[in-house]
């Protein structure tokens, strides 16, 4: 019998539930084409021209060095591809509707670097070099000039996306992923440019030798490059502007988003710093180090209050018996608590079970943020996915 305690307590959960999916905006469809919103035709407006710019760069070179160009889009889109993934499965919480995630990309791509920073570089450079001298320029402009015109480009980026989809950028996580992707967008686009200098730095000789030694270079070092500086960044100008499930945090915010111009900014002076000697790749490696512990520590940063989302619309169903108090932990956790609850199964067979009912639960939340929090046909269908796959239970076949 049901106590009126039990009651209460149901009541509670289930409006915790429905708070969360409203603060955190999972589940919301996001619409691009809002002709009434000024940020739609700014978005539209310097995405276009950073396509025309791109595009008429490429034309004028294509004859001459096609073959470089043609290698290096493939290759670089196998490598976005990858980080795209990874990026993508991180998002394992409120996750980003697939079209904004679109959306950022173009920005990055396009808008933020052939549209904006590349402009705004140019200037910088040419001012220093008519002030400090041609030589100084060329050994620490691009170290003083990019993080400065490249970051606040691509955050400027962030700033539209709040303004086109503000149901979804709720926190400072939200701003870590989709300023990964602006910052996936800006460095493929970036890298094809410069395998294309690359390609004509023999006049058109061994082109693709050529180009292939930057490409691999680009790929070894993007693993810590503009990706990792955006998430960071972004991140922190969340913090700043403050978001309905994101109290503002001036001091935090400001920091991270100058750490991620000041690692952008090491990075550019690397040559300079070195000044020619073997210091250089070490110094390089460093770098790549520091920033990938400091993107790390963003991420666990930002997560916990994905996290808390997800057990709040999770906690009604584990007091319902359809999950397990170990299956909300685990799911609720980081990697840490996911292994070793799929670990905590004797066989080989039940370790993989284990997974795929972390797997299944997380569908569940999607399927309840997705129907508000009601029971729909596909929310049934997720509750009874996690008992059969648990069970181990075959799947049913039409």
């Amino acid at each position: 019998m049901m106590t009126m305690s039990t009651v209460q307590s149901t009541g509670d959960s289930n409006a915790t539930r429905v708070s969360a999916i409203e603060n955190s905006g999972w589940g919301r469809s996001f619409t691009f084409y809002q002709p009434r919103n000024a940020a739609f035709w700014v978005y539209v407006l310097l995405v276009t021209t950073g396509v025309f710019q791109f595009f008429s760069m490429l034309a004028s070179s294509a004859g001459a060095y096609g073959e470089a160009i043609g290698l290096s889009v493939v290759l670089f889109s196998a490598y976005g591809a990858a980080f795209w993934w990874f990026t993508h499965h991180i998002d394992r919480y409120a996750r980003q509707p697939a079209k904004l995630i679109v959306v950022a990309f173009l920005w990055g791509s396009f808008a933020a670097t052939w549209g904006m920073a590349a402009h705004a570089n140019d200037a910088i450079l040419a001012l220093y070099a008519k002030i400090f001298g041609q030589a100084w320029a060329a050994d620490w402009g691009a170290g003083l000039a990019a993080p400065f015109t490249e970051e606040t480009a691509k955050g400027l980026g962030l700033v539209l996306l709040i303004a086109l989809a503000s149901r979804f950028v709720r926190t400072a996580f939200d701003g870590f992923i989709l300023g990964a992707f602006i910052g996936l967008g800006f460095q493929l686009f970036e890298d094809v440019v410069y395998a294309l200098n690359s390609a004509g730095s023999q006049f058109g000789a061994n082109q693709i030798d050529a180009a292939m030694t930057t490409i691999v270079m680009r790929m070894v070092v993007g693993v810590a490059a503009h990706t990792l500086y955006s998430a960071i960044f972004c991140a922190g100008l969340v913090y700043l502007l403050g978001r309905p499930a994101e109290p503002r945090r001036l001091g935090r915010g400001i920091a991270l988003m100058a750490t991620a111009m000041l690692l952008h900014g090491l990075w550019d002076s690397a040559a300079a710093l070195a000044q020619g000697s073997a210091l250089m790749f070490p110094l390089l490696f460093v770098l790549i180090v520091v920033a990938l512990v400091l993107v790390l520590r963003v991420f666990r940063l930002t997560v916990p209050r994905e996290r808390q989302f997800l057990h709040d619309i999770l906690a009604p169903e584990a007091e319902h018996g359809v999950i397990t108090g170990d299956e909300l932990t685990a799911v609720c956790g980081n990697h840490k608590a996911r292994r070793a609850f799929r670990r905590s199964a004797g066989t080989r067979a039940d370790r993989k079970r284990n997974g795929y009912v972390l797997e299944a639960t997380a569908d569940l939340a999607d399927a309840l943020a997705y129907s508000r929090g009601n029971n729909t046909d596909r929310v049934e269908f997720a509750r009874s996915e996690v008992a059969r796959i648990r069970s181990g239970r075959p799947s049913i076949k039409a």
